[in-house]
């Protein structure tokens, strides 16, 4: 079996594409990696923002953030995947290292607590 890499993955997807077809591309990147052995951690969806430059005469994109955990094999199968759906402008797939997954592990430990601190704000009332 092959060892799994924890890897941080960005993709921006064509502005104007409706969203029942983001959501499909969406659950086609998840099954790709969950069907080669991988495993999707998190999926954060920041949804459309202007691009800071045109991009295939395109203003704006629908941005995509990923965490998973997979074989280094997949990523070129992903990569080659996501350059071939015209509606995706750009990707960008980081191997996380030591700093990057105690960043992500803090993140992680402060949004808990946020939730745990507003569900307690919530119970008061």
């Amino acid at each position: 079996m092959a060892q799994k890499y924890q890897y941080e993955l960005t993709y921006v997807i064509s502005g104007v594409v409706k969203q029942n077809q983001v959501d499909d591309i969406v659950r086609k990147v998840n099954h790709l990696i969950e069907s080669n052995n991988g495993d999707v951690l998190e999926v954060d969806e920041w949804g459309n923002e202007r691009l800071s430059y045109e991009i295939n005469r395109k203003r704006s994109g629908y941005y995509v953030n990923m965490y998973f955990q997979a074989p280094g094999t997949l990523i070129e199968r992903l990569e080659r995947e996501l350059k071939m759906n015209d509606d995706v402008l750009r990707y960008l797939t980081l191997r996380m290292d030591a700093k990057m997954k105690r960043h992500y592990e803090q993140r992680k430990k402060r949004r808990a607590q946020e939730a745990a601190e507003e569900a307690e704000a919530s119970d008061d009332e």
